[in-house]
């Protein structure tokens, strides 16, 4: 997804992209606090990067090939 402005690289909404969606980001930068524009989702830098840390375990064993299904 492109950019909304040049610069500083922008932040993917963690809330949507939980949901598959891939919304980027607003930076109202007199008070440093990101919003999207899909959801009500709010945040500084710090929360932003907390939660896509929370969206990684999602994907954490993307890569990795499952070949035994044995739970017994």
């Amino acid at each position: 997804m492109a950019q909304l402005r040049k610069g500083k690289l922008n932040y993917r909404c963690p809330s949507c992209f939980m949901r598959d969606l891939d919304i980027d980001m607003f930076l109202d930068t007199d008070t440093g606090i990101y919003s999207c524009i899909r959801c009500q989702f709010r945040g500084d830098e710090k929360k932003v990067l907390e939660w896509n840390e929370k969206v990684r375990e999602r994907y954490g064993d993307m890569m990795k090939r499952f070949d035994k299904f044995d739970f017994d």
